[in-house]
């Protein structure tokens, strides 16, 4: 009678084999991650971020509406690809100093503080985390602004930002449409049509769009189903 462990082989979804010789599925066994399409661009007036909500282990879909987009502060936000757990316990952590930040200095941190936090944490713990991050969001100093910590812990300001497995697919696409100083209906129109892209060529990326708009006034979001989702090309 052949062995658990020599059935493995047929098994396209076992992939481990615990203490027990028992094989295991893959998405138990691998690290939770999110695959990922992230965007921030600059448009009149403040910035405009967007992400899919794909989350994954392995090949197997662990949660179909994540919010990528995740609240740093009133007006500074992050998009988070890589790991889910790191890019979560970074993101925390960046809060938290951000916190003491705003009780010493009794003044709100601009954009470029928050991205210089995120930056010396990545940058410190770079051999232990898969963390990449784009930062945006809106200041009184110098308004909209983009930053990207790409893995490893360096920090790159920029007009556009993309980042996640997905964004591979979809430089050509922004770099033959991207314009400098765009309305904020542009910009959300131009992100929105980058990811539904993504998604369609890159199994990493699926589930539904989420945009925000970070201005002077505050944080206005989209959610865009299954359904809404731009099509502008065949296949």
């Amino acid at each position: 009678m052949a062995s658990i462990a020599m059935n493995s082989a047929n098994n396209q979804y076992a992939t481990n084999i615990n203490s027990y010789g028992i094989t295991q599925p893959e998405w138990l066994t691998s690290e939770l991650c999110t695959g990922t399409t992230i965007i921030a661009v600059q448009c009149q007036g403040g910035v405009i971020i967007g992400a899919d909500s794909r989350t994954s282990t392995g090949a197997y879909v662990a949660n179909r509406f994540t919010d990528k987009l995740t609240h740093v502060t009133d007006q500074i936000y992050c998009c988070r690809s890589g790991s889910a757990a790191d890019t979560q316990a970074v993101t925390d952590a960046v809060k938290h100093h951000l916190g003491i930040y705003r009780m010493q200095m009794e003044k709100e941190p601009t954009v470029h503080t928050a991205a210089n936090v995120f930056r010396n944490i990545c940058y410190e713990y770079r051999d232990q985390l898969l963390a990449g991050i784009i930062v945006a969001g809106w200041d009184k100093d110098n308004g909209g602004q983009v930053f990207r910590v790409p893995i490893g812990g360096s920090l790159i300001q920029q007009p556009l930002a993309m980042g996640g497995s997905g964004s591979t697919y979809i430089y050509g696409y922004a770099d033959a449409t991207y314009k400098e100083n765009m309305t904020k209906e542009e910009a959300l129109q131009f992100c929105a049509n980058c990811i539904s892209l993504a998604i369609n060529r890159d199994g990493g990326s699926g589930g539904v769009i989420r945009l925000a708009a970070i201005t002077e006034s505050g944080v206005e979001r989209h959610v865009l189903m299954g359904d809404q989702l731009p099509k502008f090309y065949e296949g």
